[in-house]
């Protein structure tokens, strides 16, 4: 009696095939820049046929916003692994819950996986709009929407004037920690987070 070889795993071999091919995409644009990386330069890198990646995608924008959320996934997990990246915490203490969350954030963007390839579709989104209106589309608007929802929690416990508008609130804490990233116009540390927060909670005025 002949035994068969069992069935390859096709779950296993597609989600091997879309790592390489994550790993790939980001590898390229931290090398090469956004401009210069392509399909057929992805699927080369990844050892993949490039039918390949346009059964799952239909752009290199699309390839790498997927990876580049993949990437960032990994990074929040890492900086803060007791944390679920996709959930905003709610001690009750506004303060608190903001600068927790800031400091991960300090230590995600500090991470060298995730500052080459995050610091080049950044800036790459600065020259190409489409790209850069994805870019905020698909990773930065889920991420400030965690924000509004805790800040309109904060409403409600009385922790936070009624009338601000949480979406423009935000911003306060964000902001000023991108654009230092950004433009590397100082060191990004969790006191500076600190800092922010309490000088956006409590303002700069005398008391």
């Amino acid at each position: 009696m002949t035994l068969k070889k069992p069935a390859p795993d096709a779950t296993r071999r597609s989600e091997k095939s879309r790592r390489a091919i994550f790993d790939a995409a980001i590898a390229l644009v931290v090398e090469a820049g956004y401009p210069k990386t392509t399909i057929e330069g992805i699927a080369a890198r990844a050892g993949v046929g490039k039918q390949t990646i346009y059964r799952w995608w239909s752009s290199k924008a699309e390839v790498l916003m997927d990876a580049f959320l993949d990437l960032s996934e990994q990074a929040s997990r890492e900086a803060a692994a007791d944390r679920d990246p996709h959930v905003f915490p709610d001690t009750g203490d506004i303060a608190a819950d903001l600068k927790f969350v800031l400091r991960a954030t300090v230590d995600e963007l500090k991470n060298p996986r995730f500052e080459a390839p995050s610091r080049a579709l950044a800036a790459e989104g600065v020259v190409n709009e489409q790209l850069g209106r994805t870019f905020v589309a698909k990773l930065l608007e889920p991420s400030l929407q965690l924000y509004v929802e805790r800040l309109r929690s904060a409403q409600d416990a009385g922790q936070v004037r009624p009338d601000v508008d949480p979406r423009i609130a935000l911003e306060l804490f964000v902001s000023p920690l991108a654009q230092r990233w950004l433009q590397y116009s100082g060191p990004l540390s969790h006191e500076y987070t600190d800092t922010l927060v309490d000088y956006a909670l409590h303002g700069i005025a005398p008391r």
